[in-house]
């Protein structure tokens, strides 16, 4: 057992759902969204693992070594040479699993901030780490940048790794995330986006993304059509019939939906409260699937780390 994770020692964690790509910011762009999981871990006295779900996915999640927060756990510990103590893991999921709003990008954020914590004055998990153990563990930045540190996150990768720069939303931009009952694969729902585009179809992007940001930040009423994509959820649309026509019908109506992640999860940006109730209304029209509405904000923290053992917080 390493110095960081004595006996007794317990850290509590939180981390927000994510909503990447936001339309045309494919794989770059994400939102944290004030949706969150949160789980306490124990380092007990002898090895071995205890794990309690309770809430999303609490019939379906394994609950030995193989639970994602565990994996990236022992992730953290095994990049600085420690091995991960007997622990007990007690878990409330409130995100919703294969849904796009970034489960699995949480609970990899999840088990890196446990570690930290754990860790905390043996070995000192600093942002740029976080960041760089997170997406290699998720595959690509643009879920687990939001998860970490809040707000909206602009993602790229560089000769040095993963890097982010996070920016401050408008208070005018109301998020509302519709939630299906049905569930979409990331990895089947990424298969479907082409290899290649056209470079009319590569420029229209570029100049929607660069739209996207200043609408985001400063001028909401823009959204519209700073959501326009070209890149992938065309390509998607098929394997998701219920969430094109979501999408459509809102876009035709003013609304700025789009496809939240990989799907099927419809995010509507709205220019402010009133729409929200629109959307909600059109949305309660498809009859075909009925769809949760969740009125949300944007999360501005992202995730937090509390040791109760010494009653100390940190926060990416």
């Amino acid at each position: 057992m390493t110095a960081g994770a004595v006996a007794g020692r317990t850290v509590s964690v939180r981390v927000p759902a994510t909503s990447a790509n936001l339309g045309p910011g494919f794989d770059t762009l994400g939102l944290a969204l004030s949706v969150y999981d949160e789980l306490t871990v124990t380092v007990l006295p002898e090895p071995g693992l205890r794990i309690t779900v309770t809430g999303e996915g609490a019939d379906d999640v394994p609950t030995d070594a193989s639970h994602l927060v565990v994996r990236a756990m022992s992730y953290a510990f095994e990049a600085f040479g420690r091995e991960l103590p007997g622990i007990h893991l007690d878990a409330h999921n409130v995100i919703p699993h294969g849904r796009g709003m970034g489960s699995s990008g949480a609970a990899v954020v999840a088990g890196l901030l446990a570690a930290k914590g754990l860790l905390a004055g043996d070995v000192d998990l600093g942002d740029d780490t976080l960041l760089r153990l997170a997406t290699e563990l998720e595959g690509h930045p643009d879920n687990v940048a939001p998860a970490l540190f809040g707000g909206l996150t602009i993602a790229w990768m560089d000769e040095h790794g993963p890097q982010h720069k996070k920016l401050i939303v408008h208070r005018g931009v109301a998020p509302l995330v519709f939630v299906p009952d049905f569930k979409m694969s990331t990895s089947v729902a990424r298969g479907l986006a082409p290899l290649q585009v056209t470079r009319e179809d590569a420029v229209f992007n570029v100049s929607r993304s660069a739209l996207l940001i200043a609408a985001l930040t400063q001028s909401p009423e823009l959204l519209l059509a700073a959501t326009e994509d070209k890149l992938h959820q065309s390509y998607r649309a098929a394997a998701m019939p219920a969430t094109d026509a979501l999408v459509r019908a809102l876009r035709a109506e003013g609304l700025a939906a789009v496809v939240s992640g990989a799907g099927p999860s419809v995010l509507v940006l709205a220019d402010g409260p009133g729409q929200r109730l629109i959307a909600a209304e059109i949305a309660g029209r498809m009859t075909d699937t009925p769809w949760q509405a969740l009125m949300l904000a944007v999360d501005v923290k992202g995730g937090t780390v509390r040791d109760h053992t010494e009653g100390s917080t940190a926060s990416t």
